[in-house]
């Protein structure tokens, strides 16, 4: 069966290669629940490999003009643009998202951020020299860290790849990937294009699961390590870096809280949330998973927010009228399957709350009312569409129990009235507030949190800083 199977490799130095020691790993389609590639399950000799090759090729990466950084990035967004047919069906398989959803919510964006971080390229700030000490002038340069050891999640495979590989390219860093063990076969594919355009071992991939990983950030040579994942990924991640003082940037797990207020836009704010809520599968650190809402228009809300869930429907890639796809994988069903199951007693599962089909990871949209502040499904992240609504009296209490968890990474307010959003919006402890919405980003922008979700900012000029260093040069006249 496992000769049968799609094989996939590592891209180190400018070609795909197997493990050095033949190991592999299965990859299983989550629609089906079936294996249909291998993997190589990396060890220290292929980690080693690609942060050699990377290691010798930062020097010319680094020394290259903005100019030239600029135009390969612009050719790798081309190139995904022009095989984007090819690229989406290999993602789609890779996670089992709606195809057509994809092309239109996550094709675009992924384009836009490799273009946005082309231009930022060539627009790194600084204080402008000048003489702060009489008779010396001093001016600042802003420099390339080294290799970059990256660790992408399974949520948005490719996406999240773009977000770390182009920022740290833009700067003049040379960058080793670990796509997530369950979703390799993406950035295998975006290697492809990628190591068309880009001088041999500035970009490398090394497939592999966490082992691979902690391998990655243990090694001599990055002078950064960036993952995506969990509060617990990347508190391992930080503790080992801080062996050897790496850079560390953390953008980790999320519990959005959506604040419902009685003078807002009720059918706006129950579409937004639907939607923010379940896009994805409720895999997204920043889903609208946890709704607080006035007491005055709480049972409205629910109603309708129960109606618009059942109008919501989850099944396979190529079915065009169904809004996500699967659960990644089994251990993830099994433990988003595990939040509703231990519901305390004075919750109440309004809709969903079961698993759907026979075959594959699929779960139904869900709603939970009745909840208490110290419940488990409310402090901890389920990562699943799953929506949880509680009841408020007042704009204090909404604060404490917004800001009442360990996470704070987005948020959203839902109000009519500007006074209190822009109060919600100074006081929300969140690294994004959204105001009568909830989900967008945009490149121009930065994304990070606070907390236990994480460090650092990806996208804007932010998260290409993120990948700089800074240096002093001071002269005498």
């Amino acid at each position: 069966m496992t000769s049968e199977l799609r094989r996939l490799r590592n891209y180190i130095d400018g070609e795909f290669r197997d493990a050095r020691d033949g190991r592999t790993t299965e990859v299983i389609d989550p629609v089906t629940g079936k294996a249909y590639a291998t993997a190589p399950l990396s060890g220290a000799a292929d980690v080693d490999a690609a942060m050699t090759a990377a290691a010798a090729a930062f020097p010319a990466w680094r020394d290259a003009t903005p100019a030239t950084r600029q135009l390969a990035l612009l050719r790798i967004a081309d190139a995904f643009e022009e095989r984007a047919d090819e690229l989406l069906a290999i993602e789609c398989e890779n996670t089992g998202k709606p195809l057509e959803l994809t092309r239109e919510e996550e094709l675009p964006m992924m384009l836009e951020q490799i273009r946005f971080f082309a231009g930022a390229a060539r627009m790194l700030e600084g204080k402008s020299a000048g003489e702060y000490m009489s008779g010396l002038t001093s001016f600042v340069r802003r420099e390339p860290i080294g290799v970059c050891a990256q660790v992408a999640p399974w949520n948005y495979p490719v996406m999240m790849a773009v977000w770390k590989f182009a920022p740290a390219l833009a700067a003049g860093n040379t960058v080793v990937l670990k796509p997530s063990d369950t979703t390799p076969a993406s950035a295998v594919f975006a290697a492809e294009l990628i190591g068309a355009v880009l001088p041999k071992g500035v970009f490398n991939v090394v497939c592999g699961h966490r082992d691979t990983g902690r391998l990655m950030v243990e090694h001599e040579v990055p002078a950064m390590a960036s993952i995506t994942g969990s509060v617990r990924a990347g508190m391992e991640v930080a503790a080992s870096a801080a062996k050897d003082l790496k850079r560390v940037h953390l953008e980790l797990g999320g519990k959005a809280p959506c604040l419902v207020f009685g003078d807002a836009d009720l059918d706006a704010a129950v579409e937004g949330i639907r939607d923010a809520g379940f896009f994805n599968a409720g895999q997204d650190c920043t889903a609208a998973t946890r709704v607080l809402v006035q007491d005055s228009v709480h049972d409205a809300f629910v109603e309708a927010l129960v109606k618009a869930a059942g109008e919501v429907r989850t099944g396979d890639v190529t079915d065009p009228d169904c809004f996500y796809g699967p659960l990644n994988n089994a251990s993830h069903l099994e433990k988003v399957a595990g939040f509703v199951d231990r519901l305390p007693a004075h919750a109440k599962v309004q809709t969903g709350g079961h698993r759907v089909g026979d075959q594959g990871y699929f779960y139904a949209p869900t709603v939970v009312t009745g909840l208490r502040q110290d419940d488990e499904i409310i402090q901890n992240e389920v990562f699943g569409p799953v929506i949880t609504v509680q009841r408020f009296s007042d704009d204090a209490q909404a604060l404490e129990w917004a800001n009442g968890v360990d996470y704070a990474l987005a948020s959203s307010v839902w109000t009519t009235d500007h006074k209190r959003a822009m109060r919600m919006s100074k006081a929300l402890d969140f690294g994004c507030v959204w105001i009568n919405t909830h989900i967008p980003l945009v490149g121009e922008m930065p994304h990070g949190g606070f907390k236990k979700s994480g460090y650092g900012k990806d996208l804007s000029a932010y998260g290409l800083e993120d990948y700089t260093r800074v240096k002093h040069v001071m002269t005498a006249l």
